[in-house]
């Protein structure tokens, strides 16, 4: 078994037309061609290169991580002396992952990277996550290291950035007890000590997903009189250094192979990455963005085995004289499971090629200036990025809890039970909404695109693409849906208030994620007809869900949020 070659979405994926000009801005032309013998000769020989590592990382998953899933779901990590100690499953897949050479896939082959574009290493996460959620966490932390190589010094990356690839762990260190959602809160102190001429930390980190990392990115409180985020600071610090313990692991729903620690810092030193006062403006929203695109994969990854699960459960489970698969009410959510499954999945690499085409523009104006047709392309392409990640967090998470729930209704009873995978895939799926930014923390950053009219002017550029006949009528059905997402938006401006439109943004970031993964799934059957099935289910439910929406919206007047306001005021009176 082989968790890449058994699903031809990644072989489709990996062909889409934009990924010539990415492989070729990443390469910077082949730059690398004579100085490395794994660096490829041209885009053909990338993507094979791609696919072999892919193959290797689908191997190990199926055979040696999606085994051992259950077992460290049952083990867990432990702490002694202050120590994390992974399941013992744990430690061999890293092991295992660290030995093949699969750590450091997106870093430059100086550092000892593959130099993998965005769209790669997201499939190879994505794999992962189909093997085991939650040691994703602890593999695709690696993604430290790019906000590293963005914006740490060439002495810190020459420091750190080797090291990944040796198996080096990492975590981004944020969160506190009194700072969870708001960063902005976060009081964690760094102080410079003249004596020893470095940077000191000290206080508290919690709910810190793999605390005990060799190599650890901290928001800190660098300038001593603020409260606000333009007092903090980006930090790496070395463990090998000391002066951090862990206090304690989160007994946890699930993902439980993943140690998710509270943190006490005791004057551990600490490296200053890049200027004072930027760590949470620019840094860690970098940081965030990056592992936001990665819980997309991690929720994608999961919703494929959901939907694994639940289809060999309905071929083998007989009642009344035949398999479940041939009742109405089971193939439609089967059906139902596939379409949100492609549709995120349609996302999730629309969003890594953005994200791809910026982030190589933005490394070669660090070798040479941009022209300006290069430089429109990039602020471009960085637009859509930061509006759609927002989309693809929510949606992937969203629809992996979904996936999750109906796959086990479909097991019944026998899903119920912790000798079914579904069991564990239901309660790992949980905090896929929670963490790296709630479901609603991602509606407020996706409204942007909203109010400023670029999902609108996307989903206008995806209507223009000729299609084939035979999908006209599903393309009529998505004009119509824009139209009616028009009204919606205008409706909710012409209230001209504040609170009206808090309260109807989920409902509009919605209808316009429903348009834009119908047109993506519509656009993909074009290219292969195996994809027309998910794309009609979809797009006749996308229409259903918005016309929900729209009637809401529509009906909606200012005096009904008192009905809203009401509940507040009866809830802080109880």
């Amino acid at each position: 078994m082989n968790f890449y070659t058994d699903n031809k979405d990644f072989h489709f994926q990996l062909q889409h037309p934009l990924m010539k000009k990415i492989v070729e801005l990443k390469e910077k032309n082949f730059a690398d061609k004579g100085k490395y013998d794994y660096a490829p000769m041209d885009v053909e020989d990338a993507l094979d290169n791609y696919s072999k590592v892919l193959e290797i990382i689908g191997d190990i998953s199926a055979n040696i991580i999606a085994p051992k899933a259950e077992e460290v779901d049952h083990e867990g990590p432990r702490v002694v002396n202050g120590r994390v100690h992974y399941a013992s499953g744990t430690q061999r897949n890293h092991e295992v992952l660290t030995q093949a050479g699969l750590y450091g896939l997106s870093l430059p082959r100086e550092y000892d990277g593959l130099n993998f574009s965005i769209v790669p290493y997201v499939m190879a996460a994505e794999i992962v996550a189909r093997a085991d959620a939650g040691f994703t966490n602890i593999w695709g932390l690696q993604d430290c290291a790019a906000t590293l190589h963005e914006y740490a010094s060439k002495e810190i990356k020459n420091e750190f950035l080797p090291r990944i690839h040796q198996g080096d762990t990492c975590s981004m260190d944020l969160t506190e007890p009194d700072a969870g959602s708001d960063l902005q809160a976060v009081m964690l102190k760094a102080s410079w000590d003249e004596k020893k001429e470095m940077w000191l930390l000290n206080g508290v980190k919690r709910f810190i997903t793999n605390g005990d990392a060799e190599i650890k990115l901290i928001l800190a409180r660098s300038e001593e009189g603020t409260t606000d985020g333009r007092g903090l600071s980006c930090f790496v610090h070395d463990k090998n250094d000391g002066g951090v313990l862990v206090r304690r692991i989160e007994n946890k729903l699930g993902i439980k192979g993943s140690p998710t620690c509270e943190l006490v810092f005791t004057n551990a030193p600490a490296k200053l990455v890049g200027d004072h006062k930027m760590g949470l403006i620019k840094y860690v929203m970098s940081l965030m963005n990056g592992a936001r695109l990665g819980i997309g994969a991690q929720s994608v990854g999961l919703s494929e085995c959901a939907y694994r699960e639940a289809l060999k459960y309905t071929h083998e489970r007989a009642q009344f004289g035949k398999t479940i698969v041939n009742f109405p009410a089971v193939y439609e959510m089967l059906a139902m499971i596939k379409a949100k499954l492609q549709a995120s999945r349609a996302l999730l690499y629309e969003t890594s090629r953005f994200v791809d085409v910026y982030k190589a523009y933005n490394f070669i104006a660090e070798d040479r200036k941009l022209t300006p047709e290069e430089r429109s392309e990039q602020k471009e392409y960085q637009k859509l990025a930061d509006v759609y990640t927002p989309l693809v967090k929510l949606f992937a998470a969203e629809y992996a809890n979904q996936n999750a729930y109906d796959s086990l209704q479909i097991h019944g009873g026998s899903g119920f039970m912790k000798e079914y995978t579904v069991e564990r895939l239901y309660r790992d799926a949980r905090i896929l909404t929670i963490y790296e930014g709630t479901s609603q923390l991602q509606v407020i950053a996706a409204i942007r695109g909203v109010n400023t009219g670029a999902y609108l002017q996307k989903i206008r550029e995806y209507e223009k693409e000729n299609l084939k006949s035979e999908h006209a009528h599903l393309k009529k059905i998505l004009i119509a849906m824009t139209q009616q997402y028009e009204e919606a938006v205008q409706a909710v401006q012409a209230k001209n208030d504040a609170e009206c439109a808090d309260l109807h943004a989920r409902r509009l970031v919605e209808m316009a994620g429903h348009i834009i993964m119908g047109y993506l799934l519509l656009l993909d059957a074009e290219r292969d007809a195996a994809y027309a099935q998910s794309a009609a289910i979809y797009i006749m439910r996308g229409q259903a869900w918005n016309a929900e929406r729209y009637t809401f919206i529509s009906n909606f007047e200012l005096d009904h949020i008192g009905a809203y306001s009401a509940m507040k005021e009866e809830t802080i009176t109880e």
